[in-house]
């Protein structure tokens, strides 16, 4: 185990190389970190030639429990990567996590929780309630670029002013998670809010003496607004509101479904949220499908209640 970590480094330039996110090149270093520690941890402490099919078991075993199939299915695809790597430099004969089978997942298992219409527009309510004028305009813009773009909790606070263009109403997400920037335009209402919380803006940051901020949301004190402020602000005015809001995602899922129920495509909306792969936006066609809703309006027994009802 002693070349462990010198492997591990080739390993991650490689892995790297391939254009990932930042987030998630960190994300598979610090899973192979926590492998190499158990492994290091075992007497006696195996040879990596002879860490066999028997041992990875017990690691994927230890590190998976009271894990969601998901999370134990991305881990293994981690190991897997590594053990086809080691098999590439020849420290082993073959790669026994490739024949290791995972949880059996359902694309429909985990349907995206939305906020109803209702839930919305209290939230809307909610936030124009606050007293203080800049924290109303700064929140109304929020759960509008929210929800109006899909855009994540990390996209929304990495924002910079130079990110809008109102010209041409586009809002451009450096989609860090994904590793590929997307330029998103708004809607026409979007764009009013958004232009709207500008002079409002600037004018907080001339009293704090700090026009100079670049970020596009500022707190109180004139500084960017964190993840963590965005979370506990809209958390809060969902609770004085009375909105049951589990996750801040749930606004991203809202935009997705409520975009299909519109009569958006599928693809369009895969760029809108910046999926890598369409299947994640399929995902939402379990909870709005605007075809099967228009064909079930055609059902026979909507003609026979048509009688009933005569």
């Amino acid at each position: 185990m002693k070349r462990w970590d010198v492997l591990l480094d080739k390993y991650m330039v490689e892995y790297s190389s391939r254009g990932l996110a930042k987030e998630r090149v960190k994300q598979v270093r610090g899973e192979l970190d926590r492998w190499g520690s158990w492994l290091k941890a075992r007497r006696p402490r195996p040879l990596l030639e002879k860490v066999d099919a028997d041992l990875i078991v017990r690691y994927v075993r230890d590190r998976t429990v009271f894990r969601a199939k998901a999370t134990v299915s991305g881990i293994m695809s981690v190991l897997r990567g590594l053990g086809e790597y080691l098999v590439q430099e020849g420290y082993w004969e073959s790669n026994a996590l490739r024949w290791l089978r995972g949880p059996k997942l359902d694309p429909f298992g985990r349907a995206p929780k939305r906020l109803g219409q209702e839930g919305l527009k209290r939230l809307w309510a909610g936030a124009a309630a606050s007293r203080e004028r800049y924290h109303r305009r700064l929140w109304l813009t929020v759960l509008a670029t929210m929800y109006g773009t899909g855009a994540r909790r990390g996209e929304l606070e990495r924002l910079n002013l130079s990110d809008w263009d109102g010209e041409s109403g586009i809002v451009r997400v450096d989609g860090r998670k994904t590793g590929r920037e997307r330029s998103v335009p708004v809607s026409e209402a979007l764009g009013r809010f958004l232009e709207a919380y500008l002079p409002h803006r600037h004018n907080h940051l001339e009293k704090l003496g700090m026009l100079d901020q670049k970020s596009l949301f500022v707190s109180r004190y004139g500084g960017r607004l964190s993840g963590s402020a965005i979370s506990r602000g809209i958390h809060g005015i969902a609770r004085r509101s009375k909105v049951r809001l589990v996750s801040l995602h749930q606004l991203r899922h809202s935009c997705a479904s409520d975009l299909l129920e519109s009569g958006a495509c599928l693809p369009e909306v895969q760029g809108i949220l910046g999926h890598q792969a369409i299947s994640s936006t399929v995902r939402y066609l379990h909870i709005s499908d605007p075809k099967r809703r228009e064909a079930m309006s055609r059902h026979p027994l909507n003609q026979w209640l048509k009688g009933e009802a005569a």
